[in-house]
């Protein structure tokens, strides 16, 4: 392995870990008054921009230029995207609860891309539009990440608050309300997302239902209708706490089972690389 890139992943591993370290001292009320979140999240985009890198050696610097989208680096791929909005999202909004969860599974990400070996998948369309198509699929499971996080979050604080027990670190979390509201636009802006991947697939692809594909294609058709289901139902019936996470957590499942459960079994069960 090049030592170039064996010494960024470290260094971009070691950003992860020391961004979520104080993150977290940030939140420990025994070091107020002292300030460790401008640091954490100033690290956190160091090490985002180190993974950026590795990726693009790892995932798209080949000869002649591919996308090289092999399970672990298309979830280093996912994570690496919601680490980086929630990140980002951070410097205007209380999103560390959710930061000092994605960053540790980024870095492990990042270690499972970078040393543990795997089978090359390259990807050569040469169509700007399947690679958009692929990328937007990313993007969407990124985002309805974040949904489906911010609505664990959002069940923790409902069983905190009702079992009497909204203390420590769920007293530093926003709002109940303003989780939701985060949630649904996550929801929203992935739907939307979600839904442009679906028709490029369609319009695109031209074996969208081969025997490969067809699972993939099908999950993903449930997984949209789940949250249209439950926009409409947001918008329609006000459905919000537990009903609204739920829904928000089944979509997620299938959108996973669509995407990674899809590869791994194509990839490591049945060797079809």
């Amino acid at each position: 392995m090049d030592h170039s890139v064996t010494f960024l992943a470290s260094a971009t591993i070691a950003g992860f870990v020391l961004a979520t370290v104080l993150l977290l001292a940030d939140q420990w009320p025994r070091l107020e008054p002292l300030s460790f979140r401008l640091p954490g999240l100033l690290i956190a985009v160091a090490a985002l921009v180190g993974q950026g890198a590795l990726l693009y050696q790892l995932g798209i610097r080949t000869n002649p230029p591919a996308l090289n989208l092999t399970v672990l680096n298309a979830l280093a791929t996912v994570f690496g995207l919601a680490s980086a909005i929630t990140v980002v999202s951070s410097f205007r909004e209380r999103l560390e609860g959710i930061a000092v969860v994605l960053l540790p599974i980024t870095a492990l990400s990042v270690f499972l891309t970078v040393f543990v070996p795997e089978s090359n998948v390259p990807i050569r369309t040469g169509q700007f539009a399947l690679d958009a198509h692929i990328l937007i699929s990313l993007a969407a499971y990124a985002l309805l990440t974040l949904a489906a996080l911010q609505g664990v979050m959002l069940l923790i604080q409902h069983l905190a608050l009702h079992g009497h027990h909204a203390t420590g670190w769920i007293r530093r979390l926003p709002p109940m309300e303003s989780v939701e509201q985060l949630m649904f636009r996550f929801i929203v802006i992935g739907f939307l997302l979600l839904t442009l991947a679906l028709v490029t697939g369609f319009l695109f692809l031209e074996n969208i239902f081969a025997q490969h594909l067809v699972h993939k294609t099908v999950l993903s058709v449930i997984a949209w209708l789940v949250f249209a289901v439950l926009l409409a139902g947001r918008r329609i019936a006000g459905w919000r706490g537990r009903t609204a996470v739920q829904w928000t957590l089944a979509g997620f499942a299938l959108m996973g089972l669509a995407y990674f459960g899809t590869k791994i079994v194509l990839e490591w069960v049945l060797d079809l690389s």
